[in-house]
């Protein structure tokens, strides 16, 4: 199964595609989508970002996605300005098709390093243990895979869970 983890941003949104085999994972790309700030226009910023999230789809073929949760901050309108990304990171995977993971950023970092009030280094560390050899294009792409990750543990727990409950069944 291939996994696509995206960390949404409207300056900047990571994704990371990692294919899954059983318990093994392994990288197969990762990357920044990348809006410009320079013009202020939010419409036109949302289209750059989805029609680069689109070409990520049409180019890596992912079977399932994940996003994180948008983290509220102090700051109203930043936080609507990345809901408005997250809404992209949203609808580009499902209009694809996809079904869409969600996990907090908690969530993320316990799945990813054990512990969920991680720091991005620790994230960072952990990402490159697991896919060793990763060459990652910045914190964005980094946080992305940690996202596929996470959603590959979720992936693989569940399929654990149904296989116990259809033998339970039978």
């Amino acid at each position: 199964m291939r996994v696509l983890g995206i960390d949404p941003g409207l300056r900047n949104l990571g994704w990371g595609v990692i294919d899954v085999l059983g318990t093994r994972i392994s990288h197969v790309a990762n990357g920044i989508c990348h809006s410009d700030a320079g013009d202020g226009d939010l419409a036109q910023r949302l289209v750059s970002l989805h029609s680069q999230l689109t070409e990520v789809l049409r180019r890596y073929a992912p079977d399932a996605a994940a996003v994180e949760h948008t983290f509220v901050n102090k700051d109203a309108v930043a936080t609507l300005k990345l809901g408005q990304a997250r809404g992209i990171a949203l609808l580009v995977p499902a209009q694809a098709g996809l079904t869409i993971g969600e996990y907090a950023p908690n969530a993320v970092k316990k799945a990813v390093v054990g512990v969920g009030h991680a720091a991005k280094a620790q994230v960072d560390h952990m990402v490159r243990l697991q896919l060793p050899g990763v060459e990652i294009a910045g914190p964005d792409a980094a946080d992305a895979l940690a996202i596929a990750i996470c959603h590959a543990h979720h992936l693989q727990s569940a399929g654990r869970l149904d296989a116990a409950l259809r033998r339970a069944a039978g």
